[in-house]
């Protein structure tokens, strides 16, 4: 279980009739669509993360004071943009009992046959609401789960992550996102 720092998060949300054209330009510039239904794609430097119809948000490595104007000139006149990188906390969760340990406080059917790498879901664990999506599996094979929860919520959420792992062993760290 890993708290991840150093990143940027911004919401974009496609404006009336611009739809096609907020994905073309997230094309573009990112080498993928956003996801048109609950899913997270990685493109050149982001992850795109479904967030609502018309919505997703911009996942970024470094934590870019201002994040807002870069897009602002992607999606020109095309979306309207909210910076959420100080309103959420990620939290990235992996190892061979995850799903076990997210059992316990999800609703959500996380096996691989259901819940494939690039699926996301706006869902609650224990009460607390989170997007969560699954990223590509670990080096060894483990499947890895990302969330991001809101700022406020996120101590609880990290302690209640950490009881329900803490019979499989858990080791937590805070690294940046790479």
């Amino acid at each position: 279980m890993a708290e991840i720092g150093g990143f940027s998060l911004v919401q974009v949300m496609a404006r009336r009739g611009q739809v096609a054209n907020v994905a073309k330009a997230a094309k573009r510039v990112w080498g993928v669509l956003p996801p048109e239904k609950p899913g997270a794609v990685a493109g050149k430097g982001v992850t795109l993360i479904w967030t609502g119809p018309d919505q997703f948000f911009v996942l970024s490595a470094g934590n870019v004071p201002d994040p807002v104007p870069p897009l602002a000139a992607v999606f020109d006149g095309m979306a309207s943009l909210s910076d959420q990188s100080g309103g959420r906390c990620l939290i990235r969760l992996s190892g061979a009992r995850v799903r076990d340990a997210l059992a316990k406080v999800s609703s959500i059917d996380l096996h691989d046959a259901v819940f494939l790498v690039g699926a996301a879901a706006a869902t609650s664990i224990d009460h607390t609401g989170v997007n969560l999506w699954r990223e590509s599996d670990a080096a060894d094979g483990s499947p890895v789960y990302s969330l991001l929860v809101f700022t406020s919520f996120a101590d609880s959420l990290w302690h209640t992550l950490a009881d329900a792992a803490a019979e499989y062993g858990i080791q937590a760290s805070r690294v940046p996102l790479s």
